[in-house]
């Protein structure tokens, strides 16, 4: 196992950088993280919550709050590495999701999506299970007024 051999699995990695930043313990987090981490956001710019996390840009009782509501690793792990994505609302309007890629026990990538339905496709999948290609779906139950946009991941 990797640097952290108390963790079974990647979806317990994320599951505790969440439980970690709720706590606001900021070195556990950042032992979790690779020094070089890959992050890449979509949504409004003033919705980039989880990087002023991470970063320590914004700390405390201002910070925005994160509480997964489903956790899933998803997609064939190769070698030793594997994704997770979670998804969550906070408030009524604030719909996310985090996509988590890890590398012996460390988050090595990051993907934050800001109210924007998510697909994830594996790539590599035979041709002959191609019909059921997503790995997993965004469950944003949005109001009828209103939309968002959708993206594909592709791992």
């Amino acid at each position: 196992m990797g640097k952290h051999a108390q963790f079974k699995s990647n979806r317990e990695v994320v599951e505790s950088l969440y439980a970690l930043l709720a706590r606001g313990d900021a070195a556990a987090v950042t032992a979790l993280l690779a020094a070089d981490l890959d992050w890449w956001f979509h949504g409004p710019r003033r919705c980039q919550y989880m990087r002023r996390l991470l970063t320590g840009e914004v700390r405390g009782a201002v910070a925005f709050r994160f509480g997964p509501a489903r956790v899933a690793e998803v997609g064939g792990a190769s070698g030793d590495g594997g994704w997770v994505v979670a998804e969550g609302w906070t408030g009524e309007h604030d719909y996310w999701v985090h996509a988590w890629c890890l590398r012996a026990g460390v988050i090595t990538s990051f993907r934050e999506y800001f109210n924007t339905s998510v697909t994830v496709r594996e790539l590599g999948r035979p041709a002959t299970e191609d019909v059921v290609w997503a790995v997993w779906e965004s469950l944003s139950p949005s109001p009828k007024s209103r939309s968002m946009p959708g993206l594909v991941l592709a791992i």
